[in-house]
């Protein structure tokens, strides 16, 4: 897939979601739909943004048991969306029983991503409360060197740790990156963060944005500034 800009749709109903994208008359961005819009609207919610030409990325970051995990991508498999993801630290066995499970009987399935660090996690969080060691661009590497050994696709890590994720498996791994903010805009709970166009720099495939483009007073005009520094 060629790079794109992901527009994280973090709406609490579908209301809200179909008055956002109805703005975009000229484009169909792809878009991602989060833990908070999917348990308020279920699987209704992501066939009718498909319908409407959207494609997707369902984050769900699953976590949890293999048997259980597997169970569940069976179920995601049924849904057309383009990515799917889950958490890295699940174990390497988690993220084998995950792609078993999302692999269709035709040997069809989405893109299957692990989740690193989030953005939100600083090294000091990482040592203090999660009690990892090392820095967090050793544990993202890591991470993302298990997700390749499973069978996985990419995974979704900070822009800051695009290119050592890319030194690290290669550069056909894809690197899907949150923490994207406009060098003139507002950083808010995010940590490990910077800009389209740097992202563009350090070897990023996707980028997720979401306050930059969904808070804007012109969201269209966003999303086509991130797609010019991205992009194009």
């Amino acid at each position: 897939m060629k790079r794109d800009v992901i527009i994280a749709c973090d709406f609490a109903s579908a209301e809200a979601t179909y008055a956002f994208l109805d703005r975009f008359t000229e484009e169909k961005p792809f878009v991602k739909i989060g833990m908070e819009l999917y348990y308020a609207e279920g699987p209704a919610i992501v066939r009718e943004i498909r319908r409407r030409g959207h494609s997707v990325f369902l984050d769900l970051k699953l976590h949890d048991i293999p048997n259980t995990v597997e169970k569940a991508m069976r179920v995601l498999s049924r849904l057309d969306v383009q990515m799917v993801n889950l958490h890295a630290a699940g174990t390497k066995a988690m993220m084998e029983a995950a792609l078993r499970g999302l692999t269709r009987e035709d040997g069809t399935r989405p893109i299957l991503l692990a989740v690193t660090q989030l953005t939100s996690t600083s090294e000091e969080r990482m040592h203090d409360e999660l009690l990892i060691s090392g820095s967090i661009a050793d544990c993202v590497c890591h991470y993302a060197q298990m997700a390749k050994e499973a069978g996985l696709d990419g995974v979704v890590c900070s822009p800051l740790e695009a290119g050592m994720v890319k030194e690290r498996c290669g550069k056909e791994f894809l690197t899907v990156t949150p923490g994207i903010r406009f060098a003139d805009g507002n950083k808010g709970d995010q940590v490990r963060i910077t800009t389209p166009a740097r992202a563009k720099e350090i070897g990023s495939d996707f980028i997720v944005v979401g306050r930059p483009i969904t808070a804007a007073e012109d969201p269209v005009a966003a999303y086509r500034r991130c797609v010019k520094e991205f992009v194009l």
